[in-house]
């Protein structure tokens, strides 16, 4: 019926047509009725999002969650500027820039209801820099610069000063009403890798810190760990070189063997890195409760999850009751001291994954938290048996991988020792370029292959005297000799010094430094020539102790560095520096004492040098010399003339200026001797040879009162 109707009125349209044209006089042939057209539907695909049902299952697209429904009974119903960046889908396109605004900056805020969906990190809009809220700024960073943009915090050591700063307390220790809890946000995980680098956490004043947190090469970026969608870990990465990793779980237990110190003191160094931040953590909670009922003078409890953390623990029992975990009961007293501790505190907990992120700048912020807070307490908190840093080769938080941070590149004359990329770059090209700073040697620093840690085959290695020396074509310990050599030795004294009178001061003259740990050199004696070697003088080789231990590593532990070698089993003393052989029977320093151990011998021989070298400053030179070890460039004028390099003298722009050859061999041979401390084990004849002809050189032009006797 309602086809018939649709044609009676089509069919009375075209009788109309045509009458009209006829009327308007056009001769016109009465139209065909058409053919109706049937409608075709057609069904499209269902449209597949790449990745959706990973992404529904993450944290990222969790609807419900207070990350993004916090705001919704808030007025105005908005995510706020300050909010929006992390907390909606919206904010963070406007803070990129990608809906054409100003990068870096949230101009509005954020309507409700997004997450962090597709667009939010597929926008289009090239993102490699971040910005962190300490002010520092990291450029050239990637794809990952979308992850740290967020995970980043909202605070860092420059918010809690600034906090301070306004709260404008009289000292450290007496609290304030105007100061709050300064918190630095979930899941930094950025700041805790970048460490030092973006300063997130708060570093103590005098204090250095470790740096960005070099994993194994391919393991660097956030998805190198994290899937993108699911933000799961790829427990498949981790099992590469921590082959008991299975489950999440497991991730905990990793310790790696450079991780050999016992961080908070419990006696267990095979834990895992997240045991010994949970040791240090729980320590420093016991320092801030001490700390706030004697000092701030109200007792203090923690909740992780209810907000602003820190209460008033008002039955003093200790423990965070569910009336007390309420925003009207906050902690109201706080000082700056422990404004600082707490931050700290707060920043290990709220990055969980901490321990893999930068473990050892957790480790590093916990200890000297405790350790500003055990100033003011009646008990401090026990850190004797609980270690800050690891073993040098792994310290990444000292002057040895620190030094170049001001300038953000190390030397190529340096980078072979002092970065974990350097030894490797030596080995295989024969040569070094300048490298980014690094936070210590690392795992491919030594060895060539991760899963079977095999080493590099060095068959021998060349000294700054031009020697190529070796334990054997094979051995591993030839990696050592690497930077265990010094960077002068006799060649490079003679070379500064040639064509000069001995006893006249010249200006193209300066000090000659060894640099740290010349052990190798020291070991291998003249074959090296490490020290300054007198003409005319002969000096002994290569130290062979028993057939066990005549390398590096028969003495010493590979990671840890420290002496594994059992001394007692011959010398019946665990004291290294006791050892005296029957076969050293004289009296090498001449102060009548043969039943000393050889490291007496060799205090005594350095005193005597060095007391040698200033009467020679004095009256050959003419201008009296001071030393400090700890102070570049170590040799200062000492301008009162009192024998010591004072404070206002043991600095750069009072470097000592007056060298002659003489007094640069003999100070050369004073610094390489102080600059290997176990010296008196690696090859104890050697050293008192050299100071022995120092002294005696010396001893040309000024009087020395030496009646030792030279081995």
């Amino acid at each position: 019926m309602q086809r018939t109707t649709k044609l009676i009125a089509l069919t009375g349209v075209l009788v109309l047509l045509a009458f009209g044209l006829i009327g308007a006089g056009a001769a016109q042939t009465a139209a065909a009725t058409p053919t109706p057209v049937p409608t075709v539907v057609k069904t499209l695909p269902p449209v597949v999002v790449p990745f959706e049902e990973e992404w529904k299952a993450s944290g990222h697209a969790a609807f419900d969650a207070p990350a993004f429904t916090h705001w919704d009974t808030e007025t105005p119903v908005e995510i706020p500027v300050t909010c929006a960046k992390c907390h909606s889908s919206g904010g963070f396109l406007d803070y990129i820039g990608a809906d054409g605004s100003a990068a870096f900056a949230v101009n509005k805020p954020a309507a409700i209801g997004s997450v962090i969906s597709c667009t939010t990190c597929h926008s289009g809009t090239k993102l490699d820099t971040v910005q962190f809220p300490s002010g520092v700024e990291l450029t050239g960073l990637g794809a990952e610069a979308v992850c740290m943009t967020c995970h980043q915090g909202t605070a860092s050591k420059a918010t809690v000063d600034e906090a301070i700063a306004k709260a404008n307390p009289k000292d450290d220790d007496t609290p304030v009403a105007e100061m709050g809890f300064t918190n630095i946000h979930y899941f930094a995980a950025a700041v805790t890798r970048y460490g030092t680098v973006v300063k997130g956490g708060y570093e103590y004043e005098g204090k250095a810190y470790d740096a960005l947190f070099d994993h194994v090469e391919g393991v660097q970026a956030c998805t190198d760990c994290h899937d993108s969608h699911t933000l799961e870990l790829k427990l498949d990465s981790c099992a590469d070189c921590h082959t008991s990793v299975k489950t999440v779980a497991d991730v905990r237990k990793i310790r790696s063997l450079a991780s050999t110190a016992d961080y908070d003191g419990d006696g267990n160094v095979k834990e895992g890195v997240a045991e010994e931040i949970d040791g240090l953590r729980a320590m420093l909670f016991t320092a801030i409760q001490a700390y706030a009922k004697e000092v701030a003078g109200s007792p203090i409890v923690y909740d992780s999850a209810a907000y602003p953390y820190f209460f008033i623990d008002t039955n003093a029992d200790g423990k965070t009751g569910k009336d007390e975990a309420i925003f009207p009961n906050k902690y109201a007293s706080w000082t700056s001291r422990l404004e600082k501790a707490a931050y700290n505190y707060q920043m290990s907990v709220k990055d969980p994954g901490a321990y893999v992120h930068g473990g050892k700048y957790i480790i590093e912020l916990l200890y000297d938290s405790i350790e500003d807070l055990n100033t003011k307490l009646a008990k401090p908190v026990d850190l004797s048996k609980a270690n800050r840093i690891d073993a040098g080769h792994f310290a990444g938080s000292e002057e040895a991988f620190r030094h170049w941070d001001e300038d953000g590149v190390v030397p190529g004359s340096c980078v072979k020792c002092h970065t974990g990329a350097g030894l490797p770059q030596a080995i295989k090209e024969g040569v070094n370029t300048s490298m980014a700073p690094s936070n210590g040697l690392m795992c491919e620093t030594c060895h060539d292959d991760l899963t079977k840690f095999t080493r590099y085959v060095q068959k021998e290695v060349t000294f700054p005297s031009g020697a190529k020396i070796s334990f054997g074509e094979t051995a591993d310990d030839n990696l050592c000799l690497n930077c265990h050599q010094g960077r002068e030795s006799t060649t490079s004294v003679n070379k500064a010094i040639a064509g000069m009178d001995a006893d006249t001061v010249s200006d193209k003259l300066g000090f000659r430094n060894v640099h740290y740990f010349a052990a190798g050199a020291t070991l291998f004696g003249t074959e090296a020539k490490g020290v300054y070697e007198y003409a005319g003088k002969t000096y002994v080789g290569k130290f062979n102790h028993d057939g066990k231990l005549n390398t590096c590593t028969s003495c010493h532990d590979t990671h840890a560095l420290e002496v594994t070698a059992d001394c007692k089993t011959c010398h019946q003393t665990e004291d290294a520096a006791a050892i005296r052989m029957p076969t050293s029977p004289d009296d090498y320093d001449g102060d009548g004492d043969v039943k000393e151990g050889i490291q007496g011998e060799i205090d005594t021989l350095q005193t005597q040098l060095l007391t040698a070298i200033q009467a020679y400053a004095k009256d050959v030179a003419k201008a009296p010399i001071a030393y400090d070890a700890h102070a570049y460039p170590y040799w200062f004028a000492d301008t009162n003339a009192n024998g010591k390099a004072d404070p206002d003298e043991a600095n750069y722009g009072n470097g000592y200026k007056a060298w002659t050859p003489r007094l640069l061999q003999a100070a050369y041979n004073y610094q390489y001797v102080l600059k290997d401390p176990g010296a008196f084990v690696h090859n104890a004849k050697y050293v008192m040879q050299v100071m022995i002809d120092s002294i005696q050189d010396l001893g040309t032009k000024v009087k020395v009162d030496f009646k030792g006797k030279r081995p």
